[in-house]
């Protein structure tokens, strides 16, 4: 059976997205890695357990399709567990109060999690999850 090693995404604001999720997410990012002559960043996000996001950046990137927030063929969003129903509130509107839309109030759903969605700097969609 095969484990999922990273998810990776491409952005335009690097830095930007690696402070959203280390400073609300825990995530522990590694030493940046510039390829200068590719014009290529990125950093390996760490997150509990063995999870990890790569987050890119490459001068010569296509643009996705799509208004932002909506969902798309393809990623629709990443699932990040933060333990509680009230952490899930807390981290919820701390968000908010920071200026990050919400766009999934916090709820149960019919499979049973609790969770609210967010859009990360991006505009990607971020389940908050219990």
């Amino acid at each position: 059976m095969a484990r999922l090693d990273h998810v990776a995404l491409y952005t335009r604001n690097l830095d930007s997205l690696r402070e959203f999720y280390v400073r609300y997410f825990g995530a522990v990012a590694n030493d940046k890695y510039v390829n200068p002559r590719k014009g290529f960043a990125s950093y390996f996000l760490s997150f509990e357990g063995d999870a990890r996001l790569e987050i890119m950046e490459k001068e010569a990137i296509a643009e996705g399709q799509g208004t932002l927030g909506d969902e798309w063929l393809g990623l629709t969003h990443l699932a990040l567990s933060v333990g509680s129903r009230e952490q899930v509130d807390q981290l919820t509107e701390r968000l908010r109060t920071d200026g990050y839309q919400v766009v999934g109030e916090p709820r149960t759903t019919g499979d049973g999690y609790y969770e609210s969605v967010v859009l990360d700097p991006d505009g990607n969609r971020i389940e908050i999850v219990a």
